[in-house]
């Protein structure tokens, strides 16, 4: 940067200049116009890179002023309590005291503090104030506690009118209190949380509800657009007074349908919430739990039922009812490799949910949305995680290829590479296996044991109904190295020291092997709880991501960090590769041709055990 620049900069800003002059002052070109984001998340105004340099600053101090906050919190309440002593014996419950908060709340609240931060966006009280939370122009609900301890203290005493009432006229109860502060605290994330969430039918059931609940896209335009959207929760005063943004519903309505051009994702990986509480363990939830594993969690029933999942479960549950509403996947996180855009987008659903006959048919029109959406993005490819590729479901993707034949964005199961995976699990030198699992529609089964067939392995099947599904999908050649097990009590299942195990293994499967027998899951979920402290369980199939991939900072469900799935990692080998067709249905892209690829791209074997 010039002098002449550097001097006129400086001078933009203490003036209070907005984001937009400082940028023409430093020479900088204009910020492109706002996309809307698929993900619905509101995308910056300059690249993810200087987005991401202007968010470190605020970041460093908003661990110190979160603890102010809590102190000062406190504080106040002790002094309160102490001075006004009728607010030592509030009722639990008073409905006067929630109609006086929600008057007090649309009228004073919202105007005095409408018009307080319009005077905050003066540049003699911006530069000394206001400007500290606008550091943070691509907003994070960190963002929301952002601000100097003078313009707290204003915020607190605006805050305290409806509690201040309520005491002294009688009408305070312990509920309404709490609840008001906790409306105060979520709605405030809310609006920072730059991930557009708010769900349209709200609007469509209640119209008038627009002016009386602000949305995150609405306010994210106050960080982006600088003089207008200065309403604290509710719209009305901008409304009223003309500083609604123009563009608030456009950005809203096109954060919900979708984006084009270049932000467009290359990658997107599909998957589900598992429990309520996974809900917390995303990217967008605590950053502690998404840094680490989750408990392992079976297709057909929770993981965890310690105390701390509990607690979890009991967090989630609001935000989980929130969203129940939507029909739309949202994207929990956003990655780079090389120059491929990878995103993850999460089905707003639960695992019991796809599992149940009554709620898979709704499951099914939110996942084929989000395929059409994938495709409307621009992604060169889809992958289907966890039961998003159920084949009661769409018969491993292939019902969306059935339906547009003409679809561009390759639908890819993983199936090759997770089986591949699977292959490197199994200890050298073994040369029989026992295949456990169910025949309806297992295609990882029939790709797997071709697989083992091939390598003259000795496939051992118990299941008569899945033997019979496996044997049509080998070359007859092979079809000497399967064999069908008559009974459980067999020889070779008692000796059999390798178990391929798909979703669920029980305990009473379990106490047959022998000691030292090692199980493998060939599926998404791990196949059931550990019963035996003498055999050896293998992690589900996995891939350590290569070292140049960026933003990977949350655990993929109940694997550790920077390991993924194979089912993921298949989709961005196979956008690597410009592999031009889909993997779905019956369609296979090769084992060893999977394995391969991923290995030159920097992929790397995983192992619970270590056996790699």
């Amino acid at each position: 940067m010039g002098g002449a620049q550097h001097v006129q900069v400086r001078e933009e800003r203490e003036r209070g200049a907005g984001p937009a002059r400082l940028r023409r002052a430093a020479g900088a070109p204009p910020p492109p116009p706002l996309q809307p984001a698929l993900d619905h998340r509101v995308p910056p105004p300059d690249g993810p890179e200087q987005a991401q340099d202007r968010q470190q600053e605020p970041r460093l101090r908003a661990g110190r002023q979160g603890e102010e906050l809590i102190l000062l919190t406190a504080l106040l309440f002790y002094a309160v309590n102490a001075a006004v002593p009728v607010a030592q014996s509030v009722p639990w419950w008073d409905s006067r005291g929630l109609l006086v908060a929600a008057l007090l709340h649309v009228g004073p609240v919202e105007f005095l503090y409408y018009w307080l931060h319009r005077a905050l966006h003066h540049h003699y009280l911006y530069a000394r104030y206001h400007s500290h939370h606008h550091a943070s122009i691509v907003t994070e609900p960190i963002t929301s506690v952002i601000h100097p301890f003078a313009e707290e203290l204003v915020y607190f005493t605006l805050f305290a009118i409806p509690l201040l009432t309520m005491v002294g006229t009688g009408t305070a109860s312990v509920a309404v209190a709490n609840g008001y502060l906790a409306y105060i605290d979520f709605m405030n994330y809310l609006g920072h949380c730059n991930f557009e969430l708010v769900p349209r039918l709200l609007f469509d059931v209640f119209p008038p509800l627009k002016y009386l609940m602000y949305t995150p896209s609405f306010h994210s335009l106050h960080h982006t657009q600088f003089r207008s959207n200065y309403s604290l929760f509710m719209p009305l005063y901008d409304h009223l007074y003309g500083t609604a943004d123009k563009s608030s519903d456009d950005l809203y309505e096109r954060a919900l349908q979708g984006r084009a051009g270049e932000d467009a994702p290359d990658v997107v990986h599909l998957t589900h919430l598992t429990t309520p509480a996974s809900l917390l363990r995303l990217r967008l939830g605590f950053a502690s739990l998404a840094a680490a594993p989750a408990p392992p969690a079976s297709r057909y029933g929770a993981g965890s039922s310690s105390s701390s999942s509990s607690s979890l479960a009991a967090v989630a549950c609001p935000l989980a009812a929130l969203l129940g509403w939507t029909r739309t996947a949202f994207r929990s996180e956003a990655n780079r490799l090389h120059k491929l855009k990878l995103e993850t987008w999460v089905v707003p659903r639960y695992t019991s949910q796809y599992l149940s006959k009554q709620g898979l048919y709704a499951v099914g029109r939110v996942v084929e949305k989000a395929v059409a959406d994938a495709e409307a993005s621009g992604a060169r490819v889809l992958t289907l995680g966890l039961l998003n590729q159920a084949n009661e479901l769409n018969k491993n993707g292939e019902l969306y290829v059935i339906r547009k034949p003409s679809m561009r964005t390759k639908i890819v199961d993983g199936t090759s590479l997770a089986a591949a995976a699977v292959l490197h699990m199994i200890p050298e030198g073994t040369d029989e296996v026992l295949l456990l699992g169910d025949a309806g529609g297992n295609k990882m089964a029939g790709v797997l044991a071709s697989a083992l067939c091939e390598r003259e392995i000795q496939v051992h099947v118990v299941d008569k109904d899945l033997y019979e599904s496996v044997k049509q999908q080998l070359r007859p050649e092979t079809h000497e190295h399967l064999l069908h097990l008559a009974e459980w009590w067999s020889h070779s299942a008692k000796t059999t020291k390798v178990w391929l195990v798909g979703d669920r293994l029980t305990g009473e499967e379990q106490r047959r092997a022998q000691g030292g027998a090692h199980f493998v899951p060939y599926s998404q979920f791990p196949p059931g709880a550990v019963v035996r402290a003498d055999c050896v369980y293998h992690s589900t199939p996995a891939l350590v991501v290569p070292d140049a991939f960026e933003d990977l900072h949350a655990c993929e469900n109940w694997l550790p960090r920077r390991v993924m799935s194979a089912w993921r990692a298949a989709g961005i080998v196979h956008a690597l590769e410009g592999w031009d067709a889909h993997e779905c249905g019956a369609r296979v892209t090769g084992v060893d041709k999977a394995w391969r690829a991923a290995l030159a791209h920097g992929f790397r074997p995983y192992d619970r055990y270590g056996a790699n």
